[in-house]
């Protein structure tokens, strides 16, 4: 996919190569069905890097066979979103990486109105489309919009909203805006952004890594942005399902994660009176008058995990959200809208 080119421009043009990285997990139909979708969209000057997370079987020589554009890397170990992601960008070789779930598929245009986004503002960091649920027949009715951007993880409750979830795509979302947080299922980033910060946070296995990565993008002076010109459709939770216990422990366990490592000491324990006074009784009953027994034990393991692990990472530095911040971003969504 990848067109030669002297020697001497190869740097030049290295810039403005994208990167688009994929995660593989037994799921070999859906990925496909992603690079298909990558194969018809006219920004050419991209390289595809397929990341197979130990999958029962190993799909290489298919892929190679089919998709011999594609740079194909095999963990032995089932590394997780962010150490499967981890392990593509260090193969990568563009000035930005397009990180998109297997169970995505991309839409001709998103690319170039992503780089040009960047172009418009030297301040992003990272960048996601907006997010619709897939449509098995593109304009034969509107599109579900599953996300145009987040507000805050809440520093008591540790919830966030995503915006345009579930509304009907009539439109209405023309203009690019800041956000709180990008969606892991289609997001760019630039190599400046992962030199300085770092690579994706490997303690979450699965679920709030990339709001994590946000949170760091941010504290290092980055903006964080969605473009509705960009579109991307998404078959959501494909891999893990919509509702398993591997979905409920690792939801659970990292949203406290998330708080140990991006939260002050008094927001900590202010969430954790919230924890012991509200969540766990509600969810408790919740799954207790389900039946789901499976689900209440990984609930409780979640918990367990985080009260008696001291896994947090070194490098990983409190960040108290501010009022401050919030008025700056609500400053740049409506003069994003004026615009």
């Amino acid at each position: 996919m990848q067109h030669c080119m002297p020697e001497s421009e190869t740097l030049f043009q290295l810039q403005f190569m994208v990167s688009i990285i994929t995660i593989n997990y037994n799921s070999l139909d859906v990925t496909c069905e992603l690079l298909e979708s990558i194969r018809k969209v006219d920004y050419k000057d991209i390289e595809v890097i397929v990341v197979d997370n130990a999958s029962s079987e190993n799909p290489e020589s298919y892929l190679r066979k089919h998709y011999p554009e594609c740079v194909f890397i095999r963990s032995e170990k089932n590394l997780g979103f962010a150490g499967g992601n981890n392990l593509g960008i260090k193969a990568s070789k563009g000035g930005f990486l397009f990180f998109l779930n297997n169970d995505a598929e991309l839409t001709n245009g998103a690319i170039e109105s992503l780089l040009k986004l960047f172009s418009t503002n030297s301040g992003i960091g990272i960048a996601s489309p907006k997010i619709c649920y897939h449509n098995a027949r593109p304009g034969s009715e509107p599109d579900m919009i599953q996300y145009l951007g987040t507000t805050h993880v809440h520093p008591l409750t540790a919830r966030n909203r995503t915006l345009g979830e579930r509304e009907i795509d009539n439109g209405q979302f023309q203009t690019a805006k800041p956000t709180a947080y990008a969606h892991g299922a289609a997001m760019m980033v630039t190599r400046e952004v992962i030199e300085k910060v770092g690579l994706m946070p490997e303690d979450f296995f699965l679920y709030y890594e990339e709001l994590d990565w946000c949170e760091q993008i941010r504290r290092a002076g980055y903006e964080i942005w969605v473009e509705p010109q960009a579109k991307v459709y998404h078959k959501e939770s494909y891999t893990v399902g919509k509702i398993s216990t591997l979905k409920t422990y690792y939801l659970n366990r990292n949203r406290l994660l998330f708080m140990r490592r991006n939260r002050s000491v008094i927001q900590w324990r202010m969430f954790c009176v919230f924890l012991f006074l509200f969540t766990i009784p509600k969810n408790s009953l919740m799954y207790l008058l389900k039946g789901e027994w499976a689900n209440f034990k990984a609930f409780f393991k979640s918990i367990h995990w985080n009260f008696s692990s001291k896994k947090i990472r070194p490098d990983s530095t409190p960040l108290t959200l501010k009022i401050k911040d919030q008025n700056s971003l609500i400053k740049h969504q409506k003069s994003a809208l004026t615009t």
